[in-house]
């Protein structure tokens, strides 16, 4: 039976996260993760150009278990099965959250479509299943999660802090955003 993930969104500001490979596949999830704010090392002998242009520290080599040192979490993007099973193998024995891309048995964590339509951010996942499903049905959903609910969104933390101070509990609060939301998206 396939994992049922349990979703959270992990904040990678300024954490350490390695990836291990250097082509197109470690370009698209560098790029998702220096959107989020991570430092990001990328281990490999050779890398595409426009890797080698980004804010990463590159390290162009094979991979190597100490690499892991001081990681947060790992992307292994490599082309090479037997590379990206010693990093989930190197990773599971640290206790690290490991991502082998489109191999979703040597996961730790798997990453979902997302869209953004900041501070919003909607993930789509089939479990591993089917990337294409959840790619379409992000593009579905950006139809729907548009920039007047960012701006909700941006109002609705504003007001966090004055419902804090006025409504004693989480039940009040959650039932005064809940109204807040209801009036303006009807």
């Amino acid at each position: 039976m396939p994992p049922s993930y349990y979703m959270a969104c992990i904040d990678l500001t300024g954490r350490r996260v390695l990836v291990v490979g250097g082509g197109s596949v470690a370009l698209e999830k560098v790029h998702g993760l220096l959107a989020a704010g991570a430092s990001v090392t990328v281990v490999a002998p050779q890398v595409t150009p426009d890797l080698a242009t980004l804010d990463i520290t590159l390290v162009r080599r094979g991979y190597r278990a100490p690499d892991l040192d001081g990681a947060f979490l790992v992307v292994a993007a490599t082309s090479t099965t037997s590379v990206n099973r010693r990093v989930f193998r190197d990773a599971e024995a640290r206790s690290l959250l490991c991502n082998v891309v489109d191999v979703p048995e040597l996961c730790s964590f798997i990453l979902p479509a997302v869209h953004r339509q900041e501070p919003i951010a909607v993930a789509v996942s089939t479990g591993g299943a089917s990337p294409a499903l959840a790619q379409h049905l992000r593009d579905r959903i950006a139809e729907v999660v548009r920039p007047e609910h960012a701006e909700l969104a941006q109002r609705l933390r504003a007001l966090r802090p004055w419902a804090k101070s006025h409504f004693a509990t989480y039940e009040e609060r959650k039932a005064y955003f809940a109204e807040l939301v209801s009036r303006e998206l009807a």
